[in-house]
């Protein structure tokens, strides 16, 4: 059986005023970010699109290049989940949908969990930690992004 370790955190936005110009394109900002970064981040939308990936995050999460990536629903551009048991097996759907970026943009909140991503081959798989934020535009969640690092 697949274990699942993670940890909300609520988050508080700003309720003053209408929403900047800057804080409507939350999303675009965070996208030219996450693509020149040097530490391993994606960024998805709120239909779970991959908006950009840095190199780093593509290398440590066994993918192509970010501009093979970007663009395509997270879970369908080669991304492999597997649990944490003696012999890794893919996570089920029900697994899948608690993965940080997918839960801290459903929920609306921080999310942070540990991930094992396996490569191509039989390999036992890198274990990552993966902290989301929700991503904001004009006071709705947008979409999420999230920092990885080998564990």
């Amino acid at each position: 059986m697949a274990h699942v370790e993670l940890s909300l955190s609520e988050v508080f936005p700003a309720t003053t005023g209408a929403p900047t110009g800057q804080e409507s394109d939350n999303v675009g900002q965070w996208a030219a970010t996450v693509s020149r970064a040097a530490e391993p981040c994606l960024l998805i939308d709120g239909d779970t699109t991959v908006v950009a990936i840095s190199a780093a995050g593509c290398e440590l999460l066994c993918l192509g290049t970010p501009e093979d990536l970007v663009g395509l629903p997270l879970l369908e551009g080669g991304l492999r989940l597997v649990d944490f048991t003696a012999k890794p097996s893919e996570l089920t759907e029900q697994d899948t949908e608690k993965i940080p970026p997918l839960l801290a943009l459903h929920s609306g909140r921080l999310a942070r969990g540990l991930l094992r991503v396996q490569g191509p081959g039989d390999d036992a798989g890198t274990t990552v930690d993966a902290i989301s934020t929700p991503v904001l535009a004009e006071g709705e969640v947008a979409g999420s992004l999230t920092f990885f690092s080998r564990v």
